[in-house]
């Protein structure tokens, strides 16, 4: 039995109301419990005065890439950039090529991610086969194979009565829908938020209501299945006044803020920089204070980061065909803390909560809390670090990333998965 005392932190584990200054302990590979007594002797200890130690962090929107596209990111270099930002555990999406959508490509991530041996990876399966929309994956084989929820993300799913069916089938096995909410028809040859601002440039737009039609969709579909739909990556008020107004209704529907929505607006695009091209697109300052009061009042339960990698050479080309997407993995907790804690919109339990027991009771898994038994995935949490966002610095192979030169603070300084330790002070163990 190998014991390990992590000393003197302000620990913050929203599951059990726990804010204080205190002691965690780890046996082996599991939470052993908090208090400066519980055992006699430690074979470690690990001095965490001022810091913050928390359950692990949870990413419930990462996209990984491999199968098929290694060149912008592998399930080895992103759980090294996951825990190189305080990540213990990501969901990774299915839209690889081929998409996570049997039994077989769920069991493949696991391997690779076992192999890697940096973060915890929770496949999401696809909802239909191939992400083509037209037929149901094979469900219950994704769940065999390690899936956790579904969606074809990436891709909206256009018909409703499939999304109707994933829903109910999704409802019997206990798991989540994760809606990418996106008429296609309305979006389609957009480069960005339709606006004054894409009016300005000559670009043509992507309009608010081509995400708030399908959001109200997706709400009218789990009321009538009584299924759990999630809405990933909300970017405009109109979405997050539908999920108020659903949640006050008794509907099972959460959804998530990505930092780039609630810290940047359509206004970034003046330069032209793809790094500032995402789906859904960057919005306008209205949106962005629609978000912030959403996260603040409860309405959007999860952060999460859409860590979208692509190879340099993708995202050099101009404007109107580079793809979209950027990374966050390694700018996750920078970027809360600015847009979040430093702004007081959140005390450091709401947003904790919001990275670790909230994702993890969506997904359906056995992280996000420090109560003892539980898997040992801990982040210590340096709040006063201060450093300067550098993309060439990154574990992540892909560099797209609209924070680069950012003067920020507070950083992961140490990070344990499954009891051992992952990253300390800047390097991976």
């Amino acid at each position: 039995m190998k014991t390990l005392r992590i000393a003197n932190g302000r620990i913050i584990d929203p599951s059990q109301g726990i804010d204080r200054v205190d002691d965690l302990w780890i046996v082996d590979d599991c939470l052993a419990g908090i208090g400066g007594s519980l055992y006699p002797h430690a074979d470690q200890v690990i001095d965490a005065s001022g810091m913050i130690v928390c359950p692990g962090l949870i990413d419930m929107h990462v996209h990984l890439r491999e199968p098929g596209r290694e060149e912008d990111e592998t399930i080895a270099s992103g759980t090294a950039a996951a825990v190189a930002g305080g990540v213990t555990s990501v969901a990774c999406m299915p839209n690889t090529e081929p998409p996570i959508d049997s039994q077989a490509a769920a069991e493949f991530v696991r391997m690779q991610a076992h192999r890697a041996g940096h973060a915890n990876v929770f496949p999401v399966g696809t909802i239909s086969k191939n992400r083509e929309g037209k037929e149901l994956a094979e469900l219950a084989g994704l769940v065999e194979g390690g899936a956790v929820a579904f969606t074809d993300d990436g891709s909206p799913v256009m018909n409703s009565e499939l999304m109707r069916r994933a829903l109910e089938y999704a409802r019997m096995l206990g798991k989540t829908i994760l809606s990418h909410a996106e008429d296609l028809e309305l979006t389609r040859g957009g480069h960005m938020n339709e606006g004054l601002v894409s009016l300005s440039l000559g670009l043509r737009g992507m309009p608010a209501a081509a995400e708030e039609i399908m959001v109200f969709r997706e709400i009218a579909l789990a009321a009538m299945t009584g299924g759990r739909m999630h809405i990933l990556h909300v970017s405009t008020a109109g979405s997050v006044d539908l999920i108020r107004q659903a949640k006050r209704r008794g509907i099972q529907v959460t959804g998530e803020a990505c930092p780039h929505h609630f810290l940047l607006t359509d206004e970034s695009l003046r330069s032209f920089d793809s790094n500032f091209k995402m789906s859904p697109p960057l919005r306008t300052q209205a949106d962005v204070e629609a978000i912030l009061d959403g996260l603040a009042d409860g309405t959007l339960d999860v952060l999460a980061t859409d860590h979208a990698p692509h190879a340099p050479e993708k995202k050099m080309r101009e404007l109107d065909q580079t793809p979209n997407g950027i990374i966050g993995l390694e700018t996750f907790l920078p970027t809360c803390i600015r847009g979040l804690i430093e702004t007081g919109r959140l005390t450091w339990p709401q947003m904790i909560a919001k990275m670790t027991i909230n994702p993890a009771r969506i997904l359906g898994i056995d992280r996000g809390t420090l109560q003892p038994g539980r898997p040992a995935d801990v982040t210590i949490i340096d709040p006063s670090a201060s450093w300067i966002i550098d993309p060439a610095r990154f574990y992540s192979k892909s560099r797209n990333c609209p924070f680069a030169g950012w003067k920020v603070r507070g950083r992961a300084h140490l990070v344990i998965v499954g009891g051992r330790i992952k990253y300390e002070d800047g390097r991976l163990a």
